[in-house]
């Protein structure tokens, strides 16, 4: 008798760590992005604004969390889940994405308290958009929640109660679609908790008229994009480690982390050629701006989590108790011990920092790659299949047609990645008192 227990429980055992090492190998912790990889950005209206997205792609490009990273969107006006399921196959399948991400609810929600039938529409077609990505051998999916209805905005502001309505029922898509990620074993991304964490805090700063999910009340600004853009680019597994410059104020000697170059080094001066950029935020820090990110940035971990260009400095005299830090044309002074123990530049120097101009001639690139593919998508590939059916004579003509506008495409993203050029920059470091 004891015999046949031992066996049981050595079979259970068995069963128990064969199922825990399937959870293990699926589990979304173990997918990450890698070199090379073509990430394709889906979602609705908000993805279309070419935002989040955009920001995105600055942060594959500039801030390089892997080598040769791109990125492509698939943003349509009034879509659903169920809407992108039906068109995937024919629209974003044959760019061969190995990564996807999606943003959908807005619209599944109907604007409404949700109903059983919404749920399992919402549920069925997201589950459905996961199974079809796997199915084309994308390797690591995102599912993003959508995001919020602005709790002042919405609706024109006239009745408050309609906003805590709706953004109740976005939490309730939200639940859903992180219940499909786990049962899927893909990644997720809490879009909404980001953002209703987020808004609030910016509301308290700036005052209720402040735009945070857009004066429409649905479509975000800038501000509100970051938000989303941070959810996301958490998800993907960016581990915010930009670099770390170190200088040893008495030797002048330097170090400087992968993506960084030391060009020269000496006392109290080290100037490098970063491949590398901090993410760089737009607007005046403080001026509540929704067309800016630098204040959204104070709302959400982004620097801290995102965008870390660290300073370590050593060799400090020890009556040193302030340094300022020159970096580019803008000085600050900090405490010896805290940049002994390394200060982040990208959190520290957020406006007009060495890397701005770059950043934003980079982003202007990215700006013309996304600015074609809503068309190139929306009103070429999209309607092929309707075309072939009225013309099949002409079908080689409209596979050519296709292949010309991919074509473009591809020139439009190598432009963007060869806008993206090392930064020569200076940091000098002296003794305040």
């Amino acid at each position: 008798m004891k015999r046949i227990r031992v066996a049981r429980v050595a079979r259970v055992a068995l069963v128990a760590l064969v199922a825990l090492l399937a959870l293990v190998l699926i589990s979304p912790a173990f997918a990450q992005l890698k070199e090379g990889d073509r990430v394709a950005i889906t979602g609705d209206s908000i993805t279309e604004q070419k935002q989040y997205s955009v920001f995105i792609q600055d942060y594959f490009l500039m801030c390089k969390p892997k080598p040769n990273l791109s990125a492509i969107q698939f943003g349509w006006g009034g879509e659903t889940s169920w809407g992108f399921l039906a068109r995937m196959k024919n629209d974003a399948l044959p760019f061969q994405p190995t990564v996807a991400t999606t943003c959908y609810g807005m619209n599944d929600g109907g604007y409404s308290p949700m109903t059983e039938d919404k749920a399992k529409r919402y549920r069925d077609a997201t589950r459905g958009i996961v199974k079809t990505f796997k199915e084309a051998g994308v390797r690591f999916i995102v599912v993003g929640s959508p995001g919020v209805v602005d709790s002042t905005k919405f609706r024109r502001g006239e009745n408050p109660a309609a906003a805590e309505m709706y953004n109740k029922t976005l939490g309730e898509l939200r639940n859903i679609a992180r219940e499909v990620a786990t049962e899927e074993g893909v990644s997720f991304a809490d879009v909404y908790g980001a953002m209703m964490e987020a808004m609030p805090k910016a509301k308290a700063k700036f005052g209720d008229d402040y735009a945070f999910a857009g004066g429409d009340g649905v479509h975000p600004g800038p501000n509100g994009h970051l938000v989303m853009a941070y959810a996301f680019l958490k998800a993907l597994g960016c581990d915010g480690d930009i670099g770390t410059i170190t200088l040893d104020l008495g030797t002048g000697q330097a170090e400087a982390s992968e993506g960084h170059t030391l060009v020269s080094a000496a006392p109290g001066r080290v100037e490098v050629e970063s491949g590398k950029y901090p993410f760089c935020f737009t607007g005046k820090s403080g001026g509540g701006d929704a067309g800016a990110t630098i204040d959204t940035a104070q709302m959400i971990p982004f620097n801290e989590e995102l965008n870390r260009f660290k300073l370590v400095v050593k060799g400090v005299p020890a009556s040193a108790q302030r340094l300022r830090v020159t970096w580019g044309e803008t000085s600050k002074e900090f405490a010896t011990a805290d940049l002994t123990a390394g200060v982040n530049l990208a959190a520290a120097f957020p406006e007009g920092n060495p890397f701005a101009l770059s950043f934003k001639r980079g982003e202007d690139a990215i700006r013309a790659q996304q600015n074609f593919e809503t068309p190139l998508v929306k009103r070429l590939i999209n309607a092929v299949p309707q075309y072939k059916e009225m013309l099949p004579e002409e079908a080689a003509t409209l596979d050519k047609l296709v292949e010309a506008g991919r074509a473009k495409r591809d020139k439009l993203a190598a432009a963007a990645k060869a806008a993206v050029e090392p930064v020569r920059h200076t940091i000098k470091v002296e003794v305040v008192n």
